[in-house]
């Protein structure tokens, strides 16, 4: 009793382990060979077999495969719905679904398929292929398909097994057959993704067939009012699309009036804007908060063998070509050895007819001498044949017949064989050269079918949106200086309107106390802060701070200038050192300010009035101390004559400033707020 339970865990271990094995190398992931599933290579080898040149049921189809294929006809149906969308092996007839709208295919029992013809010229060749029994052994199915072009990679793939998964992206067919040539002649290649549903593609972070792209919709204003959406990212759908756009637009990142969805052949999805939104702005947002624009995550993993590795799309591509060029040479090498043993049996008719060798058996009176009398009278010729006549070669020509005989065209016969020789030198050629004649396949291969396949998805770079810059300023935070709370869900008693900020919830809130602290936090419905605030706005950068504060140790005041500092999320900064008598006794923003400082009055002094310009002050970091304005107290400041009027305390905005949906895009490389460590300046 005691080794029951480690005996359940070693058995729980060895099926675990022979299931996890089934569903990777059985299921999930496709096989570098063939660029196939099982399931997949099933339905191609089944399609093979039904092959007339007309059209087949699905539902036949799907029912044949049954005998190939253990599981049930739905996870059948689905695989050939999906390799005949892809649009390369597999020629429809019916509604197969709608790639674009996501719309399902008709029943099985409505819709027709066969092979294509570039299936039938590159995925079979029974010479090639493994064959091993059917699950229950009464048929025999493909081990992998002898493709000739990179399936793997020209229709991509996605598999979940366990603990595994694939994400192998499409590229395009005469992108794949020129890179197959380049590995050929030694060259060197980049390839790229390329998407059915088209789109626009970021290609920079692209890692070989992994690492990670991003996808965008190709979107067109038609005019500042209307948008339309003209191609879709790939893993996305119209419907999908216009499900995320309806959803940024309910919690208010976006504000349209419609959206109407008018794709059947083509993607036409219309977009009507709101009032007071224009065209050029909501296509940020579309890309900062829908699915317009999408990353991808590839993940090349596929069977090599019957070992699962994730490889690059240059290891694939080296892989399939050199296995091109190894089948060839073996297609090469038994058609040969078919001329050859054809050539011999016209030889040997050749002689046996018109040297009338025939003529030697009439007087023999047993099959034995017929056969001896035959092999003796060919000895005189073993020169003119290619090897040694075998009784099945003696046989073959005791079994022609005499109305054959008599009606023997020599000149035919003539033509023939030269024919056949001249086949032979050809191919022996192209063996000496396996190079020239693999390149010289694929440029066939291309030429045939190149043209209907164009590259759909445009190659470009683009910078990442901002969600803060994208963002609508869709959410009014209020400070009540008698609570002390700021909000977006804080009540203005009063009815101040500069007691607001404007904001978006990606903004960040700059908090500047009266006693020279400050700190950042982020929008939130109600957060206390206290009643002694001198200035809220949002986060700008670049932004221009200009401050006279008085130094309570000294009782002298102080003028500086600085820009909006790095910060970490609700930590405390000072602008000057702490004291109670210490305070911000002016504040402006931006260039070309004035202020106008009133002194203590003195006998001595010939004015009580200093008038100073803050653009003579240099700039510096939010922590410095600043120039004194004068060894005299200073009993007030005000604004002076200027561009504009300055803030006043309770002033909560930024006069003059751009918001963060206008700032130019060289405030990229400023501070800005951070998770880590604190930046220093």
């Amino acid at each position: 009793m005691d080794n029951h339970p480690g005996k359940l865990h070693q058995l729980f271990d060895e099926n675990f382990l022979e299931y996890t094995s089934y569903v990777i190398r059985e299921r999930a992931i496709p096989a570098i060979e063939d660029g196939l599933k099982p399931v997949q290579r099933r339905l191609l080898q089944t399609l093979y077999n039904m092959e007339d040149g007309r059209f087949h049921k699905v539902a036949n189809v799907v029912g044949e495969t049954m005998k190939l294929h253990p599981h049930g006809d739905q996870s059948i149906f689905a695989a050939l719905v999906n390799l005949a969308n892809k649009g390369f092996l597999i020629d429809r007839q019916g509604n197969f679904g709608n790639i674009y709208t996501g719309d399902r295919a008709s029943a099985a029992r409505y819709i027709e398929c066969r092979l294509s013809p570039l299936a039938k010229e590159i995925l079979f060749n029974k010479d090639l292929t493994d064959f091993v029994d059917s699950y229950d052994g009464r048929m025999k199915e493909p081990v992998t398909l002898p493709a000739r072009i990179p399936l793997l990679l020209l229709m991509g793939a996605d598999g979940i097994a366990v603990g595994m998964a694939t994400k192998i992206l499409p590229h395009n067919f005469c992108e794949l057959l020129e890179a197959q040539k380049c590995v050929l002649q030694g060259k060197e290649f980049t390839l790229y993704p390329d998407f059915p549903q088209k789109g626009l593609l970021d290609y920079a972070h692209y890692d070989d067939g992994n690492g990670k792209v991003r996808c965008r919709a190709r979107i067109e204003e038609l005019n500042d009012k209307t948008i339309i959406i003209k191609e879709i990212p790939y893993t996305t759908t119209t419907q999908s699309l216009t499900d995320s756009i309806e959803k940024a637009a309910k919690t208010g990142k976006i504000k349209i009036v419609s959206i109407n969805d008018y794709t059947a052949e083509e993607v036409e999805i219309e977009i009507k804007l709101a009032r007071g939104v224009y065209a050029k702005d909501t296509i940020k947002a579309l890309y900062a908060f829908t699915d317009c624009e999408v990353p991808i995550t590839p993940n090349l993993t596929l069977i090599n063998g019957t070992t699962p590795q994730t490889i690059s799309v240059t290891d694939v591509i080296t892989y399939n070509t050199f296995k091109l060029k190894d089948d060839l040479q073996k297609e090469l090498e038994i058609q040969l050895s078919k001329l050859k043993d054809r050539l011999h049996a016209r030889l040997l008719e050749q002689i046996f007819i018109e040297e009338r060798l025939y003529k030697n058996i009439e007087e023999e009176t047993s099959y034995k001498a017929v056969t001896e009398s035959v092999k003796n009278a060919l000895l005189d010729f073993k020169e003119e044949l290619l090897r040694p006549p075998t009784l099945e070669d003696i046989e073959r020509l005791l079994e022609i017949r005499i109305k054959r005989i008599s009606r023997y065209d020599i000149n035919k016969q003539h033509k023939e064989i030269k024919d056949i020789r001249k086949q032979i030198k050809e191919t022996q050629k192209s063996l000496k050269d396996m190079t020239g004649f693999t390149i010289s396949f694929i440029d066939n291969i291309l030429a045939k079918y190149g043209q209907f396949y164009p590259r759909q998805t445009e190659l470009t770079s683009f910078s990442e949106v901002s969600y803060r810059k994208a963002a609508m300023p869709n959410l009014t935070v209020v400070y009540n200086r008698e609570s002390g709370f700021i909000g977006t869900q804080v009540k203005d008693e009063n009815n101040k309107e500069d007691l607001t900020v404007t904001c978006s919830e990606y903004d960040k809130l700059f908090l500047i106390y009266t006693n020279g602290l400050y700190k950042f936090i982020p929008v939130s419905e109600k957060f206390y802060v206290g009643d002694d605030l001198e200035w809220v706005g949002i986060v700008q950068k670049r932004c221009v701070f200009n401050i006279v504060y008085r130094d309570g140790a000294e009782n002298y005041a102080y003028i500086k200038r600085f820009k909006t500092p790095s910060f970490i999320l609700e930590k405390e900064y000072r602008l000057f050192a702490e004291h109670k008598r210490s305070k911000i006794l002016f504040m402006s923003f931006g260039e070309g300010k004035h202020v106008r400082i009133n002194l203590m009055p003195s006998s001595r002094a010939k004015t009580n009035n200093l008038d100073l310009s803050f653009d003579d002050i240099l700039i510096k970091n939010a922590a410095a101390k600043g120039k004194r304005v004068s060894t005299r107290v200073v009993r007030r400041v005000s604004a002076s004559d200027g561009p504009q009027e300055q803030p006043t305390r309770k002033n909560l905005t930024l006069p003059g400033l751009a918001s963060d949906n206008e700032k130019s895009e060289s405030d990229e490389n400023t501070p800005d707020e951070t998770q880590g460590p604190e930046l220093k300046e």
